[in-house]
This record gives structure tokens, C-alpha cells and sequence, in this order.
């Protein structure tokens, strides 16, 4: 979805008046993992079942950000910002991808392993 946002606002580089996009989700997650704020269910037993149900709702949005453009057309988007965050995204992607792969290529081992 960020890639997609972001690709979107430098198709609207030259765009006048146009407002850039952004994916809000971190900031959801922090507050639903308890993170952002301290009010909120807590684990006061070993045995008590986890608050995952709050997790369900969670999901990310698009939101045009409204900050002033430093352009006379008004256009607020940064062709550097959009690349550094393309960049970004692709990095965080190809950590979760390895990092998957590793953790496959172990329940595949113990799961040969087993047969043997």
C-alpha cells in the first residue's frame, strides 16, 4: 500500500494544488499494542487469555497531508521524500521477506529432520 502511495504522489509531482498521501498505521498499532497510550487492558495473570481481539480492527489508511507547500502551485510533494520513502519501504520489505524465508527454511529442517 505504501508503494502505491507513494508512486501515486510522484505520478502527481507536477499536479498544481495537489495534496501528498501518506499511510497512517504505525501510530494505530502502538495505541492497540498499549504502546501509545497506558489506559487499556493488561495481563495481571499468567493464565488470563491475551487481548488480541483489539488488533482485529486495525488496519491502515490513507490521509492526504495538509502541511503548506514550499511551491507557488501549491503541490506539497517532495520528489526526494517519495524516493527516500519508496527506498524505505523496499528495505522493510526485503528484512520481512528474509526474515520469513529463515523462519521456513528452520520449520523445514526440523520438519526433515523428523522423518529421518
Amino acid at each position: 500500500m505504501r508503494q502505491k502511495v507513494a508512486s501515486h504522489n510522484i505520478a502527481n509531482i507536477n499536479t498544481p494544488a495537489y495534496k501528498r498521501s501518506y499511510v497512517a498505521f504505525e501510530e494505530e498499532l502502538r495505541v492497540a499494542l498499549g504502546l501509545g497510550n497506558r489506559m487499556g487492558l493488561r495481563k495481571t495473570h499468567p493464565g488470563h487469555l491475551g487481548t488480541d481481539q483489539s488488533l482485529a480492527g486495525i488496519g491502515p489508511r490513507v490521509e492526504k497531508d495538509q502541511s503548506p507547500s514550499m511551491r507557488a502551485d501549491g503541490n506539497n510533494v517532495d520528489i526526494d521524500g517519495e524516493m527516500a520513502e519508496l527506498a524505505m519501504n523496499t528495505l522493510m520489505y526485503s528484512a520481512a521477506a528474509s526474515r520469513l524465508n529463515s523462519k521456513l527454511g528452520m520449520l523445514r529442517y526440523v520438519i526433515n529432520e523428523g522423518r529421518r
